[in-house]
C-alpha cells in the first residue's frame, strides 16, 4: 500500500512538473558588417542555451543593400549552418523592397522566387539538424507549420512596407494575389489547433501590422483584413496566441490586440524580436505546468555576462 502510494504520488509530481521547450527569435539582423560578423557567435550561443529551433522572422539585410544572389547565398549557408533547427520568414528587404535602385532594381516577385528556391526547397526547416514542417500547398512554400509540444508554429508571408499594397487605393496585383492565400493559412492552422485541442499558436512574421492603429480603427490597409480575421480566430481560440514579427526594432512583449469593444485580449501575446542598432534574441519558453504557458526573455547581444 505505501509502494502503491508513493508511485502515485510520484506520478502526480511529474504531471505537476510539466514538460517546458525552448526557442530562440531574432528578426532584423543582420544589417551591418559588424553584425554580420557577430551573429555567427550569437546564434552559437542561442544553440548552445538548448533551444529546440531559431526562427529569423525577416530583413536579412538592411533596406539600402543589394539583393544579390551572393547576398543571399550567404544568408543562406549562415543559417544552414545552425546546429539547431533554423526557420525562416521573408521580410520586406529582400524581396518587396528589391525594386530599389539602391537594392539593384530587381523584380520583387523574381527575388521571392529567388528566395524560395534557396530556403524552401523541401519540407524541412535549415540547420545542421531539421526540423520537418508541413507546407501549405500551391506556390508559397514559405507558409509553413510544424509542433513543438501542444503548440502550432506557423510561418506567414506579411511583410513590413503596408503588406506591399501599395501607395494608391488600389492595390498591387502582388498583394491581391498574395493576401487570400495568407488569410487561408490564417484560417486553416487556427481550425487545426483547435480540432487538436492545442494549447496555444505561434504566428511567426516580418511585419509590424500596427495594433495600435488597428484598435484605433485606422488599421493599415494592408493588414486590415488580417487584423480582423486574427481578433476573430483569437476570441474564437481557448488557448493562448502569439505573434512573432520585427520590422520596427522595438523589443518588446505586450498584449496590444483588442477585441470590437476595446478590451484587451488577454489569452494574446505579441512578442517583437531585437532590431538595428540593438542586437539580440529573444527566448521563449513553453512550460505546461505554468497557467500562461508561455514565457520570453529578451538577451542583449554581446552578452555582458559571458
Amino acid at each position: 500500500m505505501n509502494r502503491w502510494l508513493a508511485a502515485l504520488l510520484l506520478g502526480w509530481a511529474t504531471l505537476a512538473s510539466g514538460e517546458t521547450w525552448h526557442f530562440g527569435l531574432i528578426g532584423d539582423v543582420p544589417y551591418s558588417a559588424n553584425e554580420r560578423r557577430e551573429l555567427p557567435h550569437m546564434l552559437a550561443s542561442i544553440a548552445a542555451s538548448q533551444v529546440d529551433f531559431i526562427a529569423h522572422i525577416g530583413d536579412i539585410k538592411n533596406g539600402q543593400e543589394r539583393c544579390d544572389d551572393s547576398l543571399f547565398a550567404d544568408r543562406h549557408g549562415l543559417f544552414n549552418s545552425s546546429s539547431v533547427p533554423f526557420v525562416f520568414v521573408p521580410g520586406d528587404n529582400e524581396w518587396t523592397d528589391c525594386e530599389r535602385l539602391s537594392n539593384g532594381g530587381y523584380a520583387p516577385l523574381e527575388r521571392l522566387g529567388k528566395l524560395r528556391s534557396l530556403f524552401w526547397q523541401d519540407r524541412f526547416s535549415l540547420g545542421q539538424k531539421k526540423l520537418p514542417q508541413d507546407r501549405q500547398a500551391g506556390g508559397y512554400p514559405e507558409h509553413a507549420r510544424f509542433r513543438l509540444g501542444p503548440v502550432l508554429f506557423v510561418t506567414l508571408n506579411l511583410p513590413g512596407g503596408n503588406n506591399n499594397f501599395g501607395e494608391t487605393d488600389q492595390a498591387r496585383a502582388e498583394y491581391r494575389a498574395r493576401n487570400p492565400v495568407v488569410l487561408a493559412w490564417l484560417s486553416e492552422n487556427f481550425a487545426l489547433a483547435r480540432r487538436e485541442k492545442l494549447a496555444g499558436i505561434v504566428l511567426l512574421f516580418q511585419a509590424n501590422p500596427g495594433f495600435k492603429h488597428f484598435a484605433q480603427g485606422i488599421a493599415h490597409r494592408g493588414y486590415r483584413e488580417f487584423l480582423e480575421q486574427l481578433q476573430a480566430e483569437t476570441l474564437n481560440f481557448p488557448g493562448q496566441v502569439v505573434v512573432v514579427h520585427g520590422d520596427t526594432h522595438a523589443s518588446r512583449i505586450d498584449q496590444p490586440l483588442r477585441d470590437r469593444q476595446g478590451k484587451r485580449l488577454g489569452n494574446f501575446t505579441r512578442v517583437e524580436t531585437f532590431g538595428y542598432p540593438l542586437m539580440g534574441w529573444t527566448q521563449g519558453t513553453i512550460d505546461t505546468a505554468a497557467a500562461s504557458l508561455f514565457r520570453f526573455e529578451p538577451h542583449a547581444w554581446p552578452d555582458k555576462g559571458n
